[in-house]
């Protein structure tokens, strides 16, 4: 692997590299760490890198690497770079012949994510996209409970993510996370919507397996003088009839990072909570509500496979994030050139979701700022 962004003062860099080191199956060899001089070869150096192969651009890297032989130069690159600095090393690493995951969301725009879907179909290359949630064991025991019919006809979802980091103006403050994240030059057009509120939708399409097909949304700018939404509410409308509501805040003081869901079908309904992830509670409709269990004997096959540890010793954000590297190297090592990658198998975020998550912003932004009750989010 090498690596775009994640220097010495990054925040979610680091996250990645511990997460890929979880099972061995990847190896960090190259990098271009920060466009800040000198902290991409400070990073290698406390990385104990080759300083050859520690790079000040990653325009230099792509260049040298391919130059390497083919045992020796780095697979794919992992870019974790803020918003603005996603597409352009995503886009001259296929170019370059070689393997991406990227940080959510996948571009600055719409257009920018097509171009990478159009560069993915031309190649044949793998893209895979940190939608971290969607690795945790018991999201993916909730999608194959909704898969299989347990729950019958999905009727309503309901799915919050509150956060209180940003109730203050934290960028005015020094505060770096807050600042790029609240700058429409770096963030793009979505604030809070951008940040976590696509975690939410992609969350809700993940289980259910249904697309959302129209919004009717309201962004708020809460904290004065800031640029960017900071909380958001809006009506989901599923393309099976199912409706729903999403909630993304950022401003709930005293909130941490309560992402939550309940989906609701014919039969009975599930609830999962991130701050408590090995937990999963599924209410009946005429039978007593039951508690499931990360590493239990009783989930699914496909949920054990992505289990890590015995019953009772918990899973957490680590391990999701590491989920999903360990099925995108396992797509990875499958891979040959000119045949169609089945994304299904591995069950990681693609392309097709890093597209759906910039329309998805795209279309809440034009539904807060219309008369419409109801924009519809279009296939693109």
């Amino acid at each position: 692997m090498g690596m775009v962004g994640g220097g010495l003062t990054s925040f979610i860099g680091p996250v990645h590299r511990k997460a890929v080191g979880i099972d061995g199956e990847i190896e960090l060899v190259c990098g271009a760490f920060s466009v800040v001089p000198g902290e991409s070869k400070a990073t290698g150096q406390a990385l104990y890198l080759d300083p050859k192969r520690v790079y000040e651009t990653y325009q230099e890297m792509f260049e040298k690497e391919s130059q390497l032989p083919a045992d020796q130069r780095m697979d794919f690159v992992s870019v974790v770079t803020p918003n603005h600095v996603h597409f352009g090393p995503a886009k001259m690493a296929l170019e370059y012949g070689f393997h991406v995951i990227v940080e959510k969301p996948i571009a600055f725009s719409v257009d920018e994510a097509k171009i990478l879907r159009k560069l993915v179909d031309k190649t044949g290359l793998i893209l895979g996209l940190t939608h971290t949630y969607t690795g945790y064991p018991l999201v993916k025991e909730a999608r194959q409970m909704v898969r299989a019919g347990k729950l019958g006809k999905i009727r309503k979802v309901f799915v919050e993510y509150p956060q209180g980091w940003l109730s203050t103006a934290a960028e005015k403050s020094g505060n770096a996370q807050a600042s790029w994240r609240t700058d429409p030059k770096q963030s793009g057009m979505g604030g809070a919507i951008g940040d976590i509120g696509t975690h939410a939708a992609n969350l809700a399409e993940y289980i259910t397996g249904n697309k959302i097909t129209e919004v009717c949304a309201m962004l708020n700018t809460v904290v004065k003088g800031r640029n960017l939404d900071d909380d958001s509410s809006m009506l989901l409308r599923f393309d099976n009839g199912a409706s729903g509501i999403l909630m993304a805040t950022q401003v709930a003081a005293g909130e941490e990072n309560d992402l939550n869901i309940r989906i609701y079908g014919e039969h009975g309904g599930l609830e999962w909570r991130q701050m408590e992830p090995n937990t999963l509670k599924i209410k009946w409709l005429n039978k007593p509500q039951e508690i499931i269990r990360a590493g239990q004997g009783y989930l699914s096959d496909h949920t054990k496979s992505f289990t890590r540890t015995p019953a009772g010793h918990p899973e957490g954000y680590l391990e999701a994030f590491a989920n999903i590297y360990r099925a995108f190297s396992r797509a990875l090592r499958d891979y040959k050139p000119g045949k169609k990658v089945n994304y299904e198998k591995y069950d990681f975020p693609d392309v097709e979701d890093g597209v759906r998550g910039m329309n998805f912003v795209q279309t809440v932004v034009k539904s807060a700022t219309s008369n419409k009750k109801w924009v519809p989010l279009k296939d693109i």
